[in-house]
């Protein structure tokens, strides 16, 4: 009879395995919820939820896409420059002139009034250095919006990984509510058989301490998860005043197998950094070739037309029209200078560009290679569950006949409890890797 209970006790605690929808450690018991006010308003979350609720509030990636605001501005004015530049001025004034320094008699006339009134227009007709600079304008605003997309999956990706730490600790609460439930059915088992006359006091107090340590290390647990939960709040950018549940759970899925070559070649196809620091290496160039244009000859219209006169009704109307050649000569060498710095600036951007290459092949690798090794991870895991599961319940079977001390019960408990963790690991190192592929390949959105 009392085989059979330990039996069916056994049972309540062998963990539930989905054959077609994967392997949950969530479900090896309720979870326990924070004690939270009851009236804060409950927030439910899947993982892609909560990336793009990340991208919508974090401040990170709104600086950025000011950032982007910035840029178009700066390339406005720089068209600006190519633009015509209309200006005007009115002014009336008394003055008392000296006729000697137009060649009469050196006499003092006046005071006169003078009134003039002017509208003047100025226009680059010709200049390869200013068309440059607006084209390295545009290359900037480009280079921006790349820059706050870059931001925006980092956000994503980082935010997801929370998620996944979250959920993780969510896991291990679930198992060491489960190691208390298992160390209270010893305890109750340890006292009856003490009544009945076949345990030592010895083995009750074993199974007080034993429960004590579940119940420490099951606090632990509630905390590292409700800490979760709030870097996760944070990650996002929303209020604390909110009751969080996590609607996905960590699952192994089946992952189609991807070659290394394959694998780069999506990579180097949809990664947004690759793509930026092309268009940074871009900017350097046109910013070079504005810098090296200021060589040539630049051309440019003025004129102007306005009203002059010593009394606003007899004012009589001027203009002047002018077209100007500049052609630079010597500038002391520091053309020469910034000429040379922009040639510097352009050769760190191609090195930055063989450092990124490097750093997504070395991204892309990692994640495949942690990915099989995760795969191996939970399969071992689960296989080590299996097995201390058998364990514990043929020692609570050798105890309940009386056969072994709760000492054996207790070494095979703790067993259980390595192989659940061990279990919740590989489980996190697997989504982690797919989450950790998916933004080397710049494919999050996809997964």
């Amino acid at each position: 009879m009392m085989v059979g209970q330990v039996s069916k006790v056994v049972l309540l605690f062998v963990v539930s395995i989905g054959v077609s929808g994967g392997f949950s450690p969530v479900t090896w018991a309720a979870p326990l919820e924070s004690s939270t006010a009851p009236d804060l308003p409950e927030l439910r979350l899947s993982l892609r939820e909560a990336m793009d609720a990340a991208v919508d509030q974090n401040p990170t990636v709104r600086l950025f896409n000011e950032r982007i605001t910035q840029a178009q501005d700066v390339a406005n004015a720089r068209l600006g420059e190519l633009l015509p530049n209309l200006s005007g001025t009115a002014g009336a004034s008394r003055r008392r002139f000296f006729t000697g320094s137009f060649g009469s008699n050196a006499t003092v006339v006046g005071p006169r009034d003078f009134y003039e009134a002017r509208a003047f227009l100025t226009q680059n007709v010709f200049s390869l250095s200013l068309i440059q600079r607006w084209r390295a304008g545009k290359a900037g605003v480009d280079v921006a919006g790349l820059d706050a997309e870059v931001t925006k999956r980092d956000t994503m990706a980082t935010t997801g990984l929370i998620y996944l730490e979250t959920l993780r600790a969510k896991a291990a609460v679930n198992a060491r509510t489960a190691d208390v439930a298992l160390n209270k059915e010893l305890l109750r088992l340890a006292a009856e058989r003490k009544s009945a006359g076949m345990a030592t006091s010895l083995d009750v107090m074993r199974a007080k301490v034993q429960l004590e340590n579940a119940r420490q290390r099951l606090l632990v647990a509630e905390n590292e998860r409700d800490r979760a939960k709030l870097n996760l709040i944070r990650a996002m950018g929303l209020s604390f005043d909110v009751r969080l549940v996590l609607t996905d759970e960590m699952k192994l899925v089946n992952v189609s197998e991807q070659s290394i070559g394959d694998a780069l070649q999506v990579a180097k196809e949809n990664r947004t950094e690759l793509k930026a620091q092309l268009n940074r290496e871009r900017l350097a160039s046109l910013t070079l070739s504005s810098v090296t244009h200021e060589r040539t000859p630049s051309i440019q219209a003025l004129a102007d037309v306005g009203q002059i006169g010593n009394q606003m009704p007899n004012a009589l109307t001027t203009d002047n029209v002018q077209v100007l050649m500049r052609v630079p000569i010597f500038d002391g060498g520091m053309r020469e200078a910034r000429i040379s710095e922009s040639r510097s600036l352009l050769r760190q951007e191609e090195i930055k560009m063989q450092d990124v290459q490097y750093q997504v092949g070395l991204e892309v690798r990692d994640a495949l290679i942690t990915m099989s090794s995760a795969k191996q991870q939970v399969a071992v895991a689960e296989e080590g569950l299996k097995f201390s599961l058998t364990e514990l319940e043929l020692s609570r079977e050798r105890f309940a006949v009386g056969v072994a001390t709760n000492l054996e019960v207790t070494d095979a408990q703790t067993r259980v409890a390595q192989a659940r963790d061990n279990l919740i690991e590989g489980l996190f190192t697997f989504n982690a890797s797919r989450l950790s592929l998916a933004r080397a390949q710049g494919q999050l959105e996809k997964l």
